[in-house]
């Protein structure tokens, strides 16, 4: 089992960043596959980013590529996104996900381990 938990959401106007981290618990983080997803009200859960255990590979959606940075430091149990010139779109609830895998996996039903999720909120 390994447990998740979400931090650094906030408020922010256009074009600020945040930055939100993942803390992992229970297993070393080092054996999986770690992505960020994200559920806007009334949409559905969808792809943010993901990075590979060993950090060589990573994925990101269209609407966030060259905005968003996925990073982990497996020494502390840790996965980052470093979220750049936000917009009002990116508004959300971003969930943090684990699978044990070796490479980088997008799929959201792939997902194992899901954290509580922590609300960005964009204002224009």
């Amino acid at each position: 089992q390994v447990q998740l938990v979400e931090s650094g959401g906030g408020l922010v106007q256009a074009g600020g960043s945040l930055r939100l981290s993942c803390a992992a618990s229970g297993r070393a983080v080092s054996n999986y596959a770690m992505g960020w997803f994200r559920q806007a009200p009334g949409k559905e859960r969808e792809f943010v980013a993901a990075v590979s255990r060993s950090v060589t590979s990573t994925q990101y959606a269209d609407s966030v590529k060259g905005r968003f940075a996925i990073s982990r430091d497996n020494a502390k149990n840790a996965v980052y996104l470093q979220m750049n010139n936000l917009q009002p779109e990116d508004t959300a609830v971003y969930y943090c996900a684990a699978r044990l895998s070796l490479g980088v996996v997008v799929p959201t039903s792939d997902y194992n381990y899901w954290g509580q999720g922590t609300q960005v909120t964009v204002s224009s």
